[in-house]
């Protein structure tokens, strides 16, 4: 992993500490970041904390438009050269956002930085105690008699019966990569991102979704879970990495029901909703991140959108 200077890590500690702290995040009822800075913070601190924050959301947002000239690029069927020569700078944007959010969690000690498997706290995860029981009373079974083999098809016929196994295959691929879904089922929207109150210090950095706890939360979409923490003010929150190179952050959840490293489809439930962590009441708090860390936030609901996912309000 590249090395990030002392220099520039220290204001982005400041940043993460105000951020992991009390992060701007609410809900039904849910209360997110307070004061971003304590009052007897100076003057020199708050300025300092604001331009990283600044710094980071001018990153974001030239990486985003990098994604979209890619986007349109490849629409477009443009030069091959092309299409490499802004994906490499997309990438090229992504990989310092992604180094100073990383050495500023770890300075902050931001969960999702120095404990992705959640095992260093005390997350509610699912037990594992519950084995399946083994029926010892199951009588051997006779092996069985091998079928006669059935004359081989002329290959006249088999070509056909290939291209058809082909096509059909194609197509179970693309049904699986447009197979992205909400979050959660029977919600309502409440803060929505970049929604500004007395509840936050700053802007919100994703989309609540008002449900009552012990809802089941799914993965939006296929991927692998890239942390499972809890201790924070995101309570017990799963993150996911899907095939695109975006997260998608769960958090406030009552309990957890996959670990770091698990592959998961759409649709598969990653836990249940609840009100752990900085909240007035139990919701789920959704966040699209072009890096695992906090402070790499987009819109949440256009980024789904482009996955064919209508969320209702």
């Amino acid at each position: 992993m590249r090395r990030v200077s002392c220099a520039r890590v220290l204001p982005l500690a400041l940043l993460l500490v105000t951020l992991a702290a009390v992060p701007a995040d609410a809900g039904a009822g849910g209360a997110g970041a307070g004061a971003g800075v304590s009052a007897g913070a100076g003057a020199g601190v708050v300025g300092t904390v604001d331009a990283v924050r600044g710094e980071a959301a001018r990153a974001v947002r030239a990486h985003e438009t990098a994604r979209a000239r890619v986007d349109r690029l490849r629409a477009a069927d443009a030069l091959p050269t092309k299409i490499k020569s802004a994906e490499r700078r997309r990438k090229k944007i992504r990989a310092d956002l992604w180094d100073m959010l990383w050495a500023a969690g770890r300075a902050s000690g931001d969960p999702v930085a120095v404990n992705k498997s959640g095992r260093g706290g005390k997350c509610a995860f699912q037990s594992r105690s519950k084995k399946k029981s083994k029926n010892k009373s199951k009588a051997k079974t006779s092996p069985k008699a091998k079928a006669p083999k059935a004359p081989k098809a002329p290959k006249a016929l088999k070509a056909p019966k290939a291209k058809q196994d082909k096509a059909a295959a194609e197509k179970k691929a693309r049904d699986t990569a447009r197979s992205w879904t909400a979050p959660t089922r029977d919600y309502w929207l409440s803060a929505g991102y970049a929604a500004s109150g007395a509840r936050w210090a700053h802007r919100h950095t994703g989309q609540d979704f008002a449900v009552s706890t012990g809802t089941p939360v799914y993965a939006v979409g296929p991927g692998t879970v890239r942390a499972t923490t809890c201790g924070d003010g995101f309570g017990n929150q799963v993150v996911v990495r899907h095939p695109d190179g975006y997260f998608t952050q769960y958090a406030h959840l009552s309990r957890i029901d996959v670990r770091a490293g698990k592959r998961v489809k759409a649709g598969q439930r990653l836990g249940l909703s609840g009100a752990t962590g900085n909240v007035t009441g139990p919701h789920l708090h959704f966040e699209v991140r072009i890096t695992p860390y906090l402070g790499s936030s987009v819109p949440p609901l256009p980024w789904l959108r482009r996955k064919d996912v209508r969320v209702v309000r």
